[in-house]
């Protein structure tokens, strides 16, 4: 790890100042210090921002949620609002890294997490997230793990966040605040950014801006559910995971909100699919066809090609679990 300087915020207006000039944010740091480490990542210096006042869950005017950067992912998980009201999101946390992780990692920085690519991380072979211009060598190369959806030919990494996938399908939105003061809300929605030739610009955060909390809007009840395909039955990435929010009236889908983990490089959500749904009995035939929907324009690159009936047959359960026409079998 190369030598770096070290800062402790003691209010907000330090800590994007000192951001603005080129330092990195540190809470939980679980990804972080790994690529530190690695050197992957080689700040010249750290600005620890976990005295400021991002810690609170509270509720917000209209029934919805506001949750702070710094809430740990296992107090989130826990909190009975959230199980209540939001289980989608507890599921998903539940579901990500181990306890231990769990007890440090916040949820700012779960949102920015990077990829888990194992290209990234391999400082001795080409990647233009790390390297802009250097080249691509999960194309052609080992890329079980890697997207089928919204790639590009400069980068085919996923995102790897549980956590995010469930804030997608829930309608999440992303308070910044940056240098001077300057505040504002993103939905989560236009918070990340797809390769195309910029890779290294994963998301739409200015010089010094920092994630202040995360807003959930009023529950919407129905059936939520996540389930998450990986390779063993904890601490590992997805392979492909679902987050689901439906609905049902007299036997009709009446709302379906789906998005989708370990398939694209960010969390993805189409909202095709959804529309093809509303209104709709639920049958074979039509999880059939959502799924074909969602994987039209997708894309395996030999290592990942068994991603596209994976992430249909996933799809397929989960729908068929949250209105309640069939078993939901595990794919």
């Amino acid at each position: 790890m190369k030598p770096f300087d070290y800062t402790r915020a003691a209010g907000r207006a330090q800590a994007t100042a000192a951001a603005a000039g080129g330092a990195v944010y540190i809470a939980g740091g679980t990804n972080l210090l790994d690529l530190m480490k690695l050197e992957v990542m080689a700040p010249d210096r750290l600005v620890d921002i976990n005295r400021l006042d991002f810690d609170g869950i509270e509720p917000v005017e209209g029934g919805g949620l506001r949750i702070g950067a710094l809430v740990r992912n296992s107090d989130l998980a826990a909190e009975p609002a959230v199980r209540r009201d939001w289980p989608l999101l507890s599921r998903a946390l539940l579901a990500g890294a181990s306890g231990q992780l769990r007890n440090k990692a916040t949820t700012g920085g779960n949102l920015l997490q990077r990829t888990r690519c194992y290209y990234f991380y391999d400082t001795a072979t080409p990647c233009n997230k790390r390297d802009p211009g250097a080249g691509c060598a999960a194309i052609g190369g080992f890329n079980r793990i890697h997207a089928i959806l919204g790639a590009s030919e400069a980068c085919i990494a996923t995102h790897p966040s549980d956590m995010a996938v469930a804030l997608r399908a829930l309608d999440a939105a992303v308070e910044l605040e940056g240098p001077g003061g300057a505040r504002r809300t993103v939905p989560l929605a236009d918070f990340y950014r797809l390769p195309g030739d910029t890779p290294q610009r994963e998301t739409v955060l200015e010089a010094g801006e920092l994630i202040t909390a995360v807003t959930l809007p009023p529950p919407v009840g129905g059936r939520q559910l996540y389930r998450k395909v990986r390779d063993r039955s904890s601490y590992a990435f997805a392979l492909v995971s679902v987050a689901a929010a439906v609905t049902m009236a007299e036997g009709r889908i009446v709302r379906a909100a789906l998005a989708f983990g370990g398939l694209a490089p960010m969390p993805w959500r189409d909202t095709a699919v959804e529309a093809a749904l509303t209104g709709e009995s639920p049958s074979a035939a039509l999880f059939e066809a959502a799924a074909d929907l969602l994987l039209a324009d997708a894309r395996g690159r030999g290592g990942n090609d068994f991603k596209l009936p994976l992430a249909g047959r996933t799809l397929a359960a989960v729908l068929a679990e949250a209105t309640g026409s069939g078993t939901g079998d595990a794919p």
